[in-house]
């Protein structure tokens, strides 16, 4: 039975606090703020008026059939987009000094299909805090049964194949989000192990925006728009499907590739390292000298120093980056990165790979023993 993980600190390590003073001294230095600059607001008009636009013109333009099924594929994409660059950090709080902004581009999360508020508890809380741990960081539990992304779970036929069929699953990752996903998270009565308790506004807020969405994105199309049920299902789809393409692409490349580690807690919950230290093992960056992934990604794409520094703007990490590879350099920690999205994507592959097909070909039975114990355990008490 999983417990509470606790990051024990073993060794002492003063690398958090190093990093830590080193970021704090350059904004000090250099005068500036944590928060969105010029270019960050820059970004975010870019991001919401493509969204926009994009939205209109399907609705309202009149084109032929084609060109919408195109503009549809370029939607998902720039929900993606305006998810990474603009919500992502206004949940996080990363955004502006001041909260009201804050909170109206985190609304606009809702806007794209998901609850800001279960992601927070999802990401912000439970993955940042338990990166890579399974039974906690529930980020890693991606198709139960067909995608295997840690060396604790068991491995069965199916998956000597997910080094091919995880990217047609990803694909559907909005789609899980936009109907299942979220509602599934908020009746839970806990996500990995952390207890679930909500206000009572949130009930409302959940099926209210939810609501918004599909009357947005389903009810005012299927009015305006001369097509027919099916067409307009297909265009649907084909903007939910590059959506979630989008997102889980970026997402596992981010925990999931060569190097990588999923540590599992000791028999009293114990990592016996620091938490910033673990985040520095589970964590890896790709592309980060391709200033188009950045201006995309919205500083996903560095992970490391999200994972560090959650509560600073994206624009700053590449500004940052020198000090927290140089820093673990001088403790001796990984920093773990791709030199390219190419790359990445060519270590999330092997990486499937070896859980998959690798590990079934070399253990069938890896870990179904201790599985076996345990269900027998829980029988002996029911």
């Amino acid at each position: 039975m999983a417990k509470k993980v606790k990051f024990t600190n073993a060794n002492k390590s003063a690398f958090y606090a190093t990093v830590r003073s080193r970021v704090d001294t350059y904004f000090t230095e250099n005068e500036l703020s944590t928060f969105a600059n010029g270019q960050m607001w820059f970004k975010t008009c870019f991001f919401l008026s493509g969204l926009l636009a994009t939205y209109l013109l399907i609705l309202l333009g009149n084109l032929s059939l084609p060109v919408m099924l195109l503009l549809a594929i370029l939607l998902g994409m720039f929900g993606a987009f305006v998810g990474f660059n603009v919500c992502h950090d206004a949940i996080h709080k990363a955004f502006s000094r001041y909260q009201p902004i804050n909170k109206i581009f985190s609304f606009v999360f809702n806007l794209i299909g998901a609850s800001p508020y279960v992601w927070n508890i999802c990401h912000n809380i439970v993955h940042h805090t338990y990166t890579n741990i399974a039974g906690h960081d529930e980020d890693i539990d991606v198709a139960p049964g067909l995608i295997r992304f840690s060396d604790s779970e068991t491995v069965n036929k199916v998956q000597r194949y997910q080094h091919f069929y995880a990217f047609i699953l990803y694909s559907f990752a909005m789609l899980s989000w936009v109907f299942r996903k979220d509602y599934k998270k908020f009746f839970q009565k806990k996500i990995g192990e952390h207890v679930l308790t909500h206000p009572k506004i949130e009930y409302f807020k959940l099926f209210f925006y939810k609501g918004i969405y599909y009357f947005l994105f389903i009810v005012l199309p299927l009015m305006i728009i001369d097509i027919t049920w099916w067409q307009f299902l297909i265009g649907f789809l084909v903007m939910q499907f590059s959506q979630g393409l989008v997102l889980g692409l970026v997402f596992q490349l981010a925990h999931v590739v060569e190097g990588t580690s999923f540590p599992n807690p000791d028999s009293y919950g114990n990592i016996e390292e620091a938490w910033a230290e673990h985040q520095m093992r589970t964590t890896a960056n790709f592309a980060i000298d391709s200033k188009l992934t950045g201006f995309l990604c919205g500083g996903l794409n560095r992970q490391i120093e999200h994972h560090l520094f959650p509560k600073i703007c994206h624009i700053h990490y590449p500004a940052i980056g020198g000090i927290v590879k140089e820093t673990a350099a001088e403790f001796g920690l990984p920093y773990i990165e791709s030199s390219t999205f190419g790359a990445a994507l060519v270590s999330h592959y092997k990486t499937l790979r070896k859980l998959g097909k690798e590990t079934y070909a070399e253990n069938k039975y890896i870990n179904k023993s201790s599985c076996l114990f345990t269900r027998k355990v829980s029988a002996a008490y029911l």
